[in-house]
């Protein structure tokens, strides 16, 4: 670390809560797929300020939308509406392909549209199943479906009510639905899904779960609440994972949540209630909020939206993710078992729990990426990589290795 970020990071520590440890780097500009530090030295960004910054840094697009939209607009209370409010719903709804009746809750961020989406589930009243691995924020309500114990432990008791199932295991969601469990336990009233588990380590659901999953909520009268926070918005190169045909078979979730890549970079979060039952399972009072669907934060999300359909950024995804994927496993670097994922969104498999290293000596070498768990990177680059970029990343991962320490 340099001089200036030693500098700047002492003032870190000594002003900012250590909820995330020392930062690794201090960062002051960013264009483009690049940002740089505060000597100077330039990063390829491979991480997307996990999976938000859809179009990179500094897009003009977004930057002159945003401007546009404060110098004219920038924030009311919901005691009003504003004309990209209404258009960012309308718009959200056609992407989803969602049926007459459907609405939108916006939010500030994915936590956000969590907690209105189990405030839903609470409306229907009756057990909230949630899977092994997911990670869904850390308010009280998001925690309560989040699994990780490290992350739940210290704040028990969460709300009640929540059952974690194995990831992929469908005779375990059959069962759970049962009658006899039913019987037991009371009714199911919602199942929050993942379509890529990427906090677990980008984990997929195995080809025909989700469609189960649909099958058997339908048939219980129980909200599908599929969390595409980190999926949504081109992410994975469909507007949202569960309409890859591979994961979700063309099903319609009753309840959508969006936040990261909506606003690309600009806080916003968004809860899409898919038809007439779950539009109306908030009423007014039942939730509310201070910023969410601010027109600078609805702007900024139409312009994201445009750039995507009109630079073709989920057929990009498609390409450079895949060569990503097949190049990275074709120079078969010794630290490397496999690539997984989807699109954008991809985790590379290491033969040994070596991850914080591998991160490490790839920021000295100009690379930002992130250690989901001990034998797995994460990397959700904007959706404008391009193919030299990736090459850039392929070659890295290609020459990488990592000392052994001696015992």
């Amino acid at each position: 670390m340099n001089t200036a970020d030693t500098a700047w990071t002492t003032r870190y520590t000594h002003a900012v809560m250590d909820t995330f440890g020392p930062p690794q780097r201090v960062l002051v500009r960013g264009e483009g797929c690049h940002v740089w530090d505060t000597e100077g030295k330039r990063y390829l960004d491979l991480l997307s300020g996990i999976a938000v910054n859809a179009l990179g840094h500094a897009h003009p697009a977004l930057t002159a939308a945003v401007s546009k939209q404060w110098a004219t607009l920038g924030h009311i209370s919901n005691f009003f509406a504003s004309e990209p409010q209404i258009e960012l719903a309308e718009t959200l709804l056609r992407l989803g392909q969602a049926p007459k009746g459907s609405r939108v809750f916006f939010a500030n961020s994915g936590t956000e549209a969590l907690e209105a989406a189990f405030k839903m589930a609470r409306r229907v009243g009756g057990r909230i199943l949630a899977l092994e691995g997911a990670f869904h924020g850390r308010t009280m309500g998001a925690l309560a479906l989040t699994h990780k114990a490290a992350y739940r432990e210290p704040f028990e008791p969460l709300p009640a009510g929540v059952e974690h199932l194995p990831l992929g295991d469908l005779s375990a969601l059959a069962a759970a639905f049962s009658p006899a469990v039913v019987a037991e336990r009371g009714p199911v009233a919602a199942l929050f899904i993942e379509p890529i588990q990427g906090e677990a380590g980008v984990c997929s659901l195995p080809p025909g779960y989700l469609s189960a999953a649909r099958e058997l909520t339908a048939a219980a009268g129980a909200l599908l609440i599929a969390d595409e926070v980190q999926t949504g918005m081109g992410r994975t190169g469909a507007w949202f994972a569960h309409q890859l045909p591979e994961i979700g078979e063309g099903i319609i979730p009753d309840v959508l949540t969006l936040a990261k890549g909506l606003g690309g970079g600009y806080p916003i979060g968004a809860a899409v209630a898919f038809g007439e039952r779950a539009a109306t399972l908030l009423g007014r009072g039942q939730h509310g909020t201070t910023f969410g669907g601010n027109p600078a934060a609805a702007a900024a999300a139409l312009a994201v939206i445009k750039a995507i359909e009109d630079d073709n950024l989920l057929d990009n995804a498609i390409s450079v993710g895949n060569l990503l994927r097949t190049e990275i496993e074709a120079t078969k670097p010794p630290l490397v078992k496999e690539v997984r994922g989807a699109g954008l969104l991809l985790a590379v498999i290491l033969t040994q729990p070596v991850a914080a290293q591998v991160v490490t000596a790839a920021l000295d070498s100009g690379f930002i990426m992130n250690a989901v768990t001990p034998d797995a990177i994460r990397l959700a680059p904007p959706l404008i990589l391009t193919a030299e970029q990736a090459q850039e990343a392929v070659r890295f991962f290609a020459e990488v290795t990592i000392e052994e320490k001696t015992p």
